[in-house]
């Protein structure tokens, strides 16, 4: 099997993952290119490249977050590859594409991948076709208060509405009942259009008491998927994890078992490369569920 190597790579971050990306470069044997934006220019890793270009502003829209500043880097850097680290770019099909389109390794995801597992809808569609038990809902995205209440009378209540773009806990509404369905509809999608460019919501069933797991996954760019193990991550707060545990004390080793096979299913049916997260949502009777 042919190994991918590279001479040069360029690090489309700042601060400690890009130290550590670097890091490991070195040891590899490829040089390195960093980022920086004017407020950064004596940082960790900008010193610990072997080479640097100012891209913006202090700002991260103008500097780490500008898709074409970080592509007129890696045209003058000669970079074959280009390491997002986490955060800023790192989830980004728009960027992974023009990486792609312009010959140029993105060492992530594919934009494909990216883009399908953004959007909440698409990705329980392609989980369910891959044999992913998934949460009960309705398939599309609805368009008003009508919709969402007719929705969740085929699914019985409560029932979350949800943002299909996005993350971060935001664009979430617990409903117990149709009045706060209707409430819930027209500030969840104000929400989603403000925080994510996009409107559209769907409804699905709630789960009570529920337990968050993640699977982590690799996956190379051979089809070859594994996966490490589970994380739970019930502790919260506004549906962001303070803590994490391993492994889950909710989970026997059958359902660990199921819940990694289809975590790996999931991971090989969209195509994905790289280290990633599935996220599950588990019930009190280890009934779990894939959740975006």
């Amino acid at each position: 099997m042919a190994v991918t190597t590279f001479s040069k790579i360029l690090i489309a971050n700042r601060g400690e993952i890009a130290c550590r990306v670097m890091r490991s470069a070195k040891r590899l044997g490829i040089e390195t290119m960093a980022v920086y934006s004017e407020a950064d220019a004596g940082a960790l890793h900008v010193r610990e490249a072997d080479e640097a270009v100012l891209i913006g502003p202090a700002a991260a829209a103008d500097s780490y977050l500008k898709i074409e500043a970080i592509l007129d880097a890696v045209r003058r850097s000669g970079a074959e590859a280009v390491h997002p680290g986490y955060g800023f770019l790192s989830e980004n099909a728009i960027f992974a594409k023009a990486l792609e389109d312009a010959g140029v390794v993105f060492i992530g995801p594919p934009a494909a991948a990216i883009a399908a597992m953004g959007d909440k809808i698409e990705a329980k569609k392609i989980a369910e076709s891959a044999g992913v038990t998934v949460i009960p809902g309705h398939a599309e995205a609805v368009a008003d208060a009508k919709q969402a209440l007719a929705a969740a009378a085929a699914l019985g209540y409560p029932v979350m509405i949800k943002a299909a773009a996005g993350g971060g806990g935001k664009g979430m509404r617990l409903a117990r009942s149709k009045t706060e369905l209707q409430e819930s509809v027209q500030s969840t999608i104000n929400e989603a259009t403000a925080s994510f460019a996009d409107g559209r919501v769907f409804v699905e069933k709630f789960i009570e008491e529920p337990r968050h797991i993640e699977i982590q996954v690799l996956a190379d760019g051979h089809g070859n998927v594994i996966h490490l193990g589970e994380r739970e991550c019930s502790i919260q707060r506004r549906h962001q994890k303070v803590i994490e545990e391993t492994p889950s004390p909710l989970l026997d080793e059958a359902t660990r078992a199921a819940m990694a096979a289809q975590a790996v299913a999931l991971t090989k049916a969209v195509g994905y490369r790289s280290a990633g997260t599935v996220e599950f949502i588990a019930d009190q009777e280890k009934n779990f569920f894939f959740w975006k």
